[in-house]
């Protein structure tokens, strides 16, 4: 078996996330503690209203705990400032989201490299790692499309390519097959899962099951507390490209 990197990326320590709601407290994550390892592969579950968008928000550093502590690499985010935030975010957290999030008036090899614009990376170095990333992805032959020309599944690798421009600590991936056919959700978990074999951390947010088992380990959340916590003996693995 192959010998996984076991440091630890992430701990959270009795998390809450509390929202008033006119009159009404509403307890979003009651008490969560958390650790994951470099190169652990998760996939986060529940129902409407557990918790999952709260602790996704949290992990990508797009919102701060009501209290409890949250380490990324060895660094207390919990209580940063916006601008603080935006720093981490940039340097340690990939996204991939349901809804793409790409610029459509920039290219695919463009809207890769804008995560290193952020960063200051000079523009050969940036559009080299761009297409590589996207080479990575199998996106080589469409460096120069816009997303009104690619397919739904090209889209999402795109977004993919611009997770991992960065070389992140984490990467999170919130429902990324939502928006795609069950054939070309299969070939985007493919995706993860060669990321994922190449030493990456990868954090999926799904409600779906059958998507849920291509990870190594499953938490489910309920009424802002772990469920669950179990490690997936069997995963699925997608087929090669």
């Amino acid at each position: 078996m192959e010998e996984r990197d076991k440091t630890q990326v992430i701990r959270i320590e009795d998390m809450h996330k509390t929202y008033i709601l006119g009159t009404q407290r509403v307890n979003a994550l009651d008490g969560i503690s958390l650790s994951i390892n470099r190169n652990d592969y998760i996939a986060i579950m529940g129902p409407s209203g557990s918790g999952k968008s709260t602790i996704m928000n949290i992990l990508g550093c797009l919102d701060t705990p009501t209290s409890g502590r949250y380490i990324l690499g060895g660094t207390d985010v919990s209580q940063m400032d916006d601008s603080s935030l935006a720093d981490v975010r940039n340097r340690q957290i990939g996204f991939v989201f349901q809804s793409f999030n790409l610029l459509p008036r920039y290219t695919a090899l463009e809207n890769v490299a804008l995560p290193l614009i952020y960063c200051g990376t000079p523009l050969k170095e940036r559009t080299e790692l761009a297409a590589k990333a996207l080479d990575t992805v199998g996106l080589a032959d469409r460096m120069d499309h816009r997303p009104n020309e690619l397919s739904g599944g090209q889209r999402q690798r795109v977004a993919i390519a611009r997770a991992i421009i960065n070389n992140p600590t984490i990467i999170l991936a919130d429902e990324p097959t939502g928006n795609l056919d069950t054939k070309t959700s299969v070939e985007i978990m493919n995706i993860f899962e060669k990321i994922y074999s190449q030493g990456n951390t990868i954090i999926l947010v799904t409600h779906e099951d059958d998507i849920s088992k291509f990870a190594r380990r499953i938490v489910r959340l309920r009424d802002g507390k772990i469920e669950s916590d179990t490690p997936n003996p069997h995963p699925t693995l997608a087929g090669k490209d």
